[in-house]
């Protein structure tokens, strides 16, 4: 099959980038220790697959408070700005370009990642009994722990949130990032908020579908007011179930943020597929009603081939889509893709931690 769209340019925010194959967040939990600062070998990575037509870096926490894993990068210090920046520099070099996705774990994390020891924050105390986020302990001891009780944050404290994703969007910008990604998808704070079964606040940020999305559309419009709505992006998950996500308004709610992040001309909206966490699957009508909701690039992410990614942006439901397992195993992937070549097998065993084995040694093409 042809890919005569998938291999074409497509204009995001005020960029024109190369193609509509696109490298989805891939935590890889890589970061420079100490401080979670990104390192020569995660910029190596990256440029290694800048052929993308756009990458979105792995999650990337906006605090101390925002963590939820070891070893996953920041930028809320000058050293992970720093490192950012050469990351960035590197991609740039190499022809791409590169968004930064902003995170905040809310739930999804343990005292040991927190600052002071202090208890995870949350919409409200609800704890995801299901879930487990990994840790390094005082005494070095690594490993899955149970994510606890969340504390329910504060109404006074939800300004100080927005002030953290607007730094961490300050800091891209200065790095040199093209976009930032505003995470809120996937079971973490942003997505907790929005959620029905995670969010049972009182206040303004709960109870109804559009107090749940308030805390998300102010920290869209500080950051856009801060750096453009054209810089801006946003991850969404609907029918997302993992991370003990229950939500009986999810396909209402994403149409909803589609129509207000059109109004407030987002570059882009990036919706994150359910398939893998077992959540019911997208319908035909459900892509065409976000299609019509959304003026900005529609980017979908969830197993494609390169056959079924041609087919959704041929019939214009889809302006790119994101990969990727495939490109955490073949670097080059798009031009495996024009050719029609054989991908690599990821190794499953060294997604997580470690060091260039399984993140810098695939082989391309060209070698």
């Amino acid at each position: 099959m042809a890919l005569d769209k998938l291999l074409t340019p497509v204009r995001v925010g005020n960029l024109e980038l190369a193609n509509r194959v696109f490298m989805a967040p891939l935590t890889r939990t890589r970061a420079g220790q100490p401080g979670n600062i990104p390192t020569e070998l995660n910029a190596q990575y990256y440029r290694q697959r800048a052929s993308a037509g756009l990458i979105v870096s792995e999650a990337t926490q906006i605090s101390q408070q925002g963590q939820g894993y070891s070893f996953t990068p920041g930028i809320h210090t000058d050293a992970q700005e720093a490192g950012w920046k050469h990351v960035v520099s590197e991609v740039h070099h190499a022809g791409g370009a590169i968004a930064l996705q902003l995170w905040h774990v809310g739930r999804i994390s343990n005292h040991h990642l927190q600052e002071n020891g202090q208890a995870p924050v949350a919409p409200s105390a609800i704890r995801a009994s299901s879930s487990h986020t990994f840790t390094v302990q005082a005494d070095g001891t690594a490993g899955n722990v149970d994510c606890e009780t969340p504390r329910a944050l504060e109404t006074a404290e939800l300004p100080g949130i927005v002030a953290d994703y607007v730094a961490a969007a300050q800091r891209a910008v200065r790095a040199g990032f093209d976009f930032v990604e505003i995470h809120s998808a996937n079971g973490y704070l942003l997505h907790q908020f929005l959620a029905t079964g995670s969010n049972v606040r009182t206040d303004a940020y709960g109870g109804s579908l559009e107090n749940r999305a308030r805390l998300l559309l102010e920290i869209i419009d500080a950051v856009a007011a801060e750096i453009g709505a054209h810089k801006v992006g946003v991850r969404l998950s609907p029918n997302f179930v993992y991370h003990d996500i229950v939500d009986t308004e999810s396909e209402a709610m994403a149409l909803y943020l589609a129509m207000q992040f059109s109004q407030r001309k987002v570059a882009y909206l990036h919706v994150a597929e359910p398939d893998w966490a077992g959540g019911p699957l997208l319908t035909g009508e459900f892509r065409t009603a976000l299609r019509q909701a959304f003026s900005g690039a529609l980017i979908f992410c969830g197993n494609y081939t390169a056959e079924k990614a041609e087919a959704l942006v041929a019939a214009g439901t889809a302006d790119a889509i994101a990969f990727g397992r495939p490109f955490i195993a073949n670097p080059d992937l798009v031009a495996r893709f024009a050719r029609g070549a054989a991908l690599n097998t990821p190794d499953q065993a060294t997604f997580y931690g470690g060091s260039e084995k399984g993140y810098t040694d695939y082989p391309t093409l060209a070698a």
